[in-house]
């Protein structure tokens, strides 16, 4: 079974950001790339800092 690849959606950020890539390693490295692009953009006033951010997980599922 191939894989469809993984799509990452950063919270606490405010407009739409999002990575892709086939691999995990690939779309951290994409998320971030696009992170650090927003900021460039719209300055640091895009983190929504309350309520801060705890906890994440990944998880996988097939249809």
């Amino acid at each position: 079974m191939k894989s469809d690849g993984y799509v990452a959606y950063p919270l606490g950020v405010k407009g739409v950001v999002v990575g892709q890539g086939e691999t995990y390693e690939e779309v951290l490295s994409d998320v971030k790339s696009a992170i650090r692009f927003h900021i460039e953009s719209f300055g640091e006033d895009v983190f929504v800092i309350d309520p801060p951010i705890l906890e994440a997980f990944v998880a996988e599922a097939g249809v």
